[in-house]
């Protein structure tokens, strides 16, 4: 699988970015995605995941941290993977990640940086 993120930047507090991740080398629309995040010199965070599709449409879930603000969906004509992030605040400065569970750890892009600053 190969997992290509997209879309980050500077950013000042209260402002919103979209972040894409583009996914080959797996029947997108049949895994379960999600993006992670690792602000600096702290540990990785799982944020949110959208189902794979399911009838209905796929639901979403998100970390208390980001619940409001952020919004996860998916595009699985384009194989693409997106975060809506609104309302942004210095605390969400990160690298973010897309992931996919691979059973015992994430597997990751190379990640883009998202600075929350003024």
């Amino acid at each position: 699988v190969q997992l290509v993120e997209s879309g980050g930047g500077w950013v000042q507090p209260g402002g919103s970015l979209r972040l894409s991740c583009d996914v080959s080398g797996i029947d997108f629309r049949n895994y379960d995605m999600s993006w992670v995040r690792q602000p600096p010199e702290e540990g990785l965070e799982w944020i949110a995941t959208v189902l794979r599709l399911r009838s209905g449409g796929p639901p979403t879930n998100y970390a208390n941290s980001v619940k409001g603000r952020f919004t996860i969906f998916r595009d699985n004509e384009k194989d693409v993977l997106y975060l809506q992030m609104n309302s942004l605040k210095a605390e969400d400065t990160a690298m973010y990640y897309c992931a996919k569970w691979g059973g015992t750890d994430w597997i990751k892009g190379r990640g883009t940086q998202v600075t929350v600053s003024s």
